[in-house]
Order: C-alpha cells, then sequence, then structure tokens
C-alpha cells in the first residue's frame, strides 16, 4: 500500500478565504445575483437561497436571498444538506483510494462485503461508481417509505437498508439506472478498506486539508443546529403541508441516505470543494479524468454520468458546458456546477425540496457569471 498523498492546498484555502473576506453583496455581479435569486423564490414560493461562486481568479461571490424562517434572513455560513452531491465526495474518496494501492476500480463487491440478497457480487466497484450495476434501487419499496415514517427515530443500519432492496433491474454494465443503493455500497466498503469511518477518512484527507470546517456528515459529525438553515416540506406526507422540517425527528431517514446523501455543508464550502476538485488537488488528474469519463445516463436522470459526477444537459445550463451532481434531501434542494470553459465554480443551496426553481437558479446563474466574464473580457 502506498503511503497517503499530502494534499498541496493550504495556499488555496487561504486564498479562498482571503478572497472571501473581500467579496461583497454590494459588487455588480453580486447585486445582479441576489437580484435573481429573490426573484425566482417570488415566482416559485420558496423562503430561502444561499449562492457562492468562484471566479478564475478565485474570488468568491457569496449571495443570500430570502428568508430561513420567520423573520431570520438567510445567512452564508448557514448549513443546508445538500442530499445526492454527497456521492461526488465519496466517489472522490474511492478514487483516492484507489490511487494509494487500497482498492482497485476492478474489484467486485464481493472482494470486500460479505453476500447480500439481491446484490450481484460480481458488480465492480467501477460499475457501482457510474450506476451501471443493475442493483435495485433502495428507495422503491413502499415499504421502506412506511417504515422511516413510522418509526423516524430509528437508526437503519446498512444492512438492514439492503435488506429492502428488489431484484437487479439488469445484468451489470449492461444499462444505466441512477441507485443510491450503489454509493451505500461503497461508502461500507470505503469504510472497511480503512477500517474508519466515512466522515473521518473525508475529513483528514479532504475536509481537514481544505479548511472546510463547515461540511459534516449526518449522523457521524455532530452538526451545529444554530447553523442550520430552516427547512420547508410536508415531510413525506404528501399532503400538501408547508412545515418547518428542521428539528422534526429523521434519524431513519438520515441513517438510510448515509454514503448517498448524508453531506451538510454551506454554499462556499461547496464551491470551494468543487474548485479544488477540478484543479486536481483533491485526486491525481488520472483519476479526475476518469471521473469524467462519462456515457449516457437514463433512468432516474438527464445529462450524461461518469464515476459520481454528472454532464448537465445543455438546457439546463443553456448550452453553457457544465459537470457537477444535484442533490435532495428533507426541506433542501442542491446543485454544484464547475463551468470547464470558464473555470468557474457555482454552488446552489433552496431550503425547499422543488426542482424547478433550483433549475431555473442554476441557470440565471450561470448566464449571469459568463456575461459578467465576458463584460469583464477575463473569458
Amino acid at each position: 500500500m502506498s503511503a497517503p498523498r499530502r494534499i498541496p492546498i493550504a495556499a488555496l484555502a487561504l486564498s479562498l478565504l482571503a478572497a472571501a473576506s473581500c467579496s461583497s453583496r454590494d459588487g455588480p455581479l453580486d447585486q445582479r445575483l441576489a437580484a435573481a435569486l429573490e426573484a425566482r423564490l417570488r415566482r416559485y414560493g420558496v423562503r430561502g437561497a444561499s449562492a457562492a461562486v468562484i471566479l478564475p481568479d478565485r474570488s468568491i461571490h457569496r449571495v443570500v436571498a430570502g428568508f430561513s424562517h420567520d423573520s431570520v434572513p438567510i445567512r452564508p455560513d448557514m448549513l443546508f444538506a445538500v442530499g445526492s452531491i454527497t456521492k461526488n465526495y465519496v466517489a472522490t474518496l474511492v478514487l483516492r483510494l484507489a490511487e494509494e494501492g487500497v482498492l482497485s476500480l476492478g474489484d467486485p463487491l464481493n472482494r470486500w462485503l460479505p453476500a447480500y440478497p439481491r446484490v450481484d457480487g460480481r458488480v465492480t466497484i467501477r460499475q457501482a461508481l457510474s450506476h451501471r450495476s443493475g442493483i435495485a434501487m433502495f428507495w422503491d419499496n413502499q415499504r421502506l417509505w412506511d417504515d422511516l415514517k413510522a418509526h423516524r427515530d430509528s437508526a437503519f443500519t446498512p444492512e438492514v437498508v439492503l435488506g429492502y432492496i428488489g431484484e437487479p433491474d439488469f445484468a451489470p454494465d449492461s444499462g444505466f439506472r441512477y441507485s443510491n443503493t450503489n454509493f451505500l455500497l461503497l461508502a461500507m466498503i470505503a469504510t472497511r478498506a480503512t477500517r474508519s469511518t466515512l466522515s473521518g477518512q473525508l475529513r483528514e484527507r479532504f475536509w481537514g486539508p481544505l479548511a472546510l470546517a463547515g461540511t459534516y456528515l449526518s449522523m457521524e459529525d455532530t452538526i451545529p443546529r444554530d447553523r442550520l438553515a430552516h427547512v420547508w416540506g410536508d415531510n413525506f406526507e404528501n399532503d400538501g403541508a408547508d412545515r418547518d422540517l428542521t428539528f422534526l425527528p429523521r434519524t431513519s431517514h438520515e441513517t438510510i441516505t448515509w454514503g448517498s446523501g448524508g453531506v451538510f455543508t454551506t454554499a462556499e464550502e461547496l464551491a470551494r470543494w468543487s474548485h479544488a476538485l477540478f484543479h486536481g488537488e483533491l485526486i491525481s488528474r488520472a483519476s479526475l479524468e476518469r471521473m469524467r469519463e462519462f456515457r449516457p445516463a437514463g433512468r432516474g436522470l438527464s445529462g450524461r454520468y461518469g464515476l459520481g459526477l454528472q454532464e448537465f444537459p445543455r438546457r439546463l445550463t443553456g448550452g453553457v458546458p457544465a459537470l457537477g451532481h444535484s442533490g435532495g434531501n428533507i426541506g433542501t434542494s442542491a446543485y454544484v456546477a464547475y463551468l470547464p470553459d470558464h473555470d468557474v465554480s457555482i454552488a446552489l443551496m433552496i431550503n425547499r425540496m422543488h426542482g424547478r426553481c433550483q433549475d431555473a437558479m442554476l441557470r440565471d446563474i450561470i448566464g449571469m457569471v459568463v456575461a459578467y466574464l465576458r463584460e469583464a473580457g477575463r473569458t
């Protein structure tokens, strides 16, 4: 096993923090972004949004709009659950472990895990990363939804969650099916291979060196309650209610999502994660190219998918090439996007699960940032 590679990013983290202190809502780009966010909040009836943009000069523009709850405005340091964006963190960890020789992308699941019903042990780590395993999505079982709502204070172990999955959708590598089960299994492998916790590995290898002190993994880290943006929705009751869900019991849901959707962070720290990833600061350039080996997606996802990374459809981005991931959790929707033609990272979070609102906001942000760079002669 090779020694862990040190990440030469302390200077980057410091420069980003310094740039953040100089960014102002009074600047022309910040004003445009804030106005756009506020307009979309009104249009879709969503309370609040937080966004961050890192430009090619590594300056950070943090923009917020609307409210967390009552008359409390959204603050840039508020934490949001980013849902499936967690898959990008886990994929990066797995690729790093492959670089270090801890595991191989060609390893079958049964190299690391015991046999589970309806989990084909011949599926490789690479196939799980690309959602080409054929392993069924655990959310497809209505009994799981019923049980998590009936037992919101109960922890569901990975082994229990795997008991809910159905028969495989197809033979390994013969199709695409977006399935959280893949990243549940990958998180299990990463923890077994390192004899550690998932949050421990993410913090040691990435979050600590990047100075991402406001990024957490639910159920393994203590998340500061006073920094949580309040989130809203019907709590999966399908009754159309608009409840404050922030502090309602959610242990069952958080333990189920874990490696597929458990990260909480701020918009700035999510954007900084993206910028570090695409600048080769977290994994090697060779690993990043593997992550970017996109193939057509399909059931459950539009655009193309690599290894824990989406290539967004152009209709979403206004024709601008963009890579990243989408996510949603209880009462939140989020995007992280990197624009390779412009060297820009974007993070966006809203405090309601509302796809049309987040899509419109992302498209607005991309258009405004690209226009701003062109006006400034930077692209």
